[in-house]
């Protein structure tokens, strides 16, 4: 009886060992790698000679498998392809936004950096170039000017001064000439009151 029950006891145990592996098999092939569902069916399968006998119908399950995994990766391809697509033409629309800006930028810099003065697009610096330019010229015939004036100013009082002098001598000559002329035409007239 012992014999019967131990025996009982193996035969439970390989059917219920073969149920926990068909189980697993149903696992093995609904979930996992392909490669894992490949190493599956190479452990299920039986040898004949040379050859592995395999089920057919899990071979038709690890097809299926792998078409599904097959049309997944193509569908996350032509995800990815429609991914690059749109950041490649978001890229070449920023690249576009960045270009514009930049020219905007520089056109904004000129403008800001220069005038129209007179019709003409001057330069803010070129501009004060020649405004300091023109007020040192201007200053500088300022100074010269000045100066002119002031020696100018210089002769006409050395000229005045003179001017004063000499018409002081010539006073001075005159009232000694008018002095001596009457002098000279009293002793004409005491003269010629002497001889009459």
């Amino acid at each position: 009886m012992k014999k019967f029950i131990l025996t009982l006891f193996i035969v439970s145990g390989s059917f219920a060992g073969l149920r926990a592996q068909d189980s697993t098999a149903q696992n093995s092939l609904n979930s996992g790698t392909i490669e894992s569902q490949f190493d599956y069916i190479y452990r299920v399968s039986n040898n004949f000679q040379e050859y592995e006998v395999v089920k057919k119908s899990n071979l038709e399950k690890l097809k299926s498998n792998i078409l599904d995994s097959l049309k997944s990766m193509r569908q996350e391809v032509a995800g990815a392809k429609a991914i690059q697509l749109s950041q490649s033409d978001s890229i070449r629309k920023i690249s576009e936004n960045l270009t514009n800006e930049i020219s905007e930028k520089e056109a904004a810099i000129d403008l800001k950096d220069s005038f129209s003065f007179l019709g003409i697009n001057i330069q803010k610096t070129v501009y004060s170039s020649m405004m300091w330019t023109l007020v040192a010229i201007l200053a500088g015939f300022l100074g010269f000017f000045s100066v002119q004036y002031f020696r100018s100013f210089g002769k006409v009082k050395k000229a005045q001064k003179d001017l004063e002098d000499i018409q002081e001598e010539f006073e001075q000559h005159r009232k000694n000439t008018l002095e001596r002329e009457r002098k000279l035409k009293r002793e004409l007239i005491d003269a010629q009151m002497g001889k009459n």
